[in-house]
């Protein structure tokens, strides 16, 4: 019964979205509505494999839109980052953003599976991960949004691309905005998708920069609160420890909300990327005063920026495929 009334309240909160819209790019249009006809169950099973995952640990619903992040910035919406090594293809999982990071590919399996059940060679596995960034985020308290659809796989990976194309934690905050821009995204679409940082963990690896300086002497990047530093150096140690864990807010950690701004604003920001939206830039500190002020604000913005990252490049038409398992290419 708890099932149901989740998935009834999933149903109410699309009915308050605009349905009536598409996104176009190089190869035809996205539109909400693509496989109503052809697998007319398909949100209901991938919100049903999302919330089982997330009920059981909630950590997987930031896991999962970060996947949704990672697939993206390299090549378009294009489902590449699920791919295994297989033949010529080297898998994006061994980029260093993704290694011993990236998590969350047996739900996607999950919600394939049961898709492939009910309509077999239909759905997108780019399509599939769109959704579950989506019903992540719902999950976790967020905000809704109707997701255009239509995409198709690609058949190749990048791990060049992986490499290269996705922000880095330490990466200044002019770096950070090139490679937003480079994917057609702008200040507000990178302070606003920032916010994804509400959820999740960061490993000890990604901000230990933050708490030791290059000549060793202990000190903590002056942009970072010291008693929340000293704290942080107690399970991150100058070496040693780079998996070890630590939630991006610490406030509200498993909650979709606006404290993650709330935290830079007190220099209380884990990674550099967090923090640099405060200190390096006049128009990304005003943005985050504002979400910090205004969750709704926050919650429109995000929202709006993921529909338009999701229409980065994709595939669309008779352009890649549609996979049979998301981890292979079907030849």
């Amino acid at each position: 019964m708890a099932k149901f009334i989740n998935f009834c309240v999933f149903l109410s909160l699309l009915t308050l979205a605009p349905l009536c819209f598409s996104m176009e790019n190089n190869g035809g249009p996205l539109y909400p509505s693509f496989y109503d006809h052809s697998c007319p169950r398909l949100q209901e099973i991938v919100w049903s494999v999302v919330a089982n995952a997330v009920a059981k640990e909630p950590r997987m619903a930031a896991s999962l839109l970060r996947l949704h992040f990672h697939d993206c910035f390299v090549k378009g919406c294009d489902a590449s980052v699920l791919l295994d090594s297989s033949g010529t293809i080297v898998s994006e999982k061994r980029s260093n953003p993704n290694r011993n990071s990236a998590r969350g590919f047996e739900v996607i399996d999950a919600i394939k599976a049961a898709v492939e059940k009910e309509c077999p060679g239909t759905v997108s596995c780019a399509d599939i991960l769109t959704l579950a960034a989506r019903d992540s985020t719902l999950l976790a308290g967020g905000p809704n949004w109707v997701v255009p659809l239509g995409r198709r796989d690609s058949i190749d990976a990048s791990l060049s691309g992986s490499n290269n194309n996705i922000p880095a934690p330490n990466n200044t905050f002019q770096t950070i905005l090139t490679k937003f821009k480079l994917k057609g995204l702008d200040i507000v679409d990178l302070v606003a998708l920032s916010g994804a940082h509400t959820i999740g963990d960061s490993r000890c690896t990604s901000f230990r920069q933050r708490l030791y300086n290059q000549s060793g002497n202990g000190q903590p990047d002056n942009t970072l609160n010291q008693a929340y530093a000293a704290q942080l150096r107690t399970r991150c140690p100058q070496s040693g420890g780079d998996q070890n864990l630590f939630v991006l807010d610490f406030v509200t950690p498993a909650k979709f909300d606006n404290n993650y701004y709330k935290n830079i604003l007190a220099f209380k920001g884990l990674l550099n990327s967090d923090q640099v939206l405060l200190t390096q830039n006049a128009e990304a500190a005003k943005l985050v005063k504002l979400y910090a002020d205004n969750i709704e604000i926050f919650f429109q913005h995000f929202a709006n920026s993921m529909v338009k990252m999701g229409n980065i490049t994709p595939k669309t038409g008779s352009s890649g495929e549609i996979r049979k398992i998301c981890r292979r290419v079907n030849h």
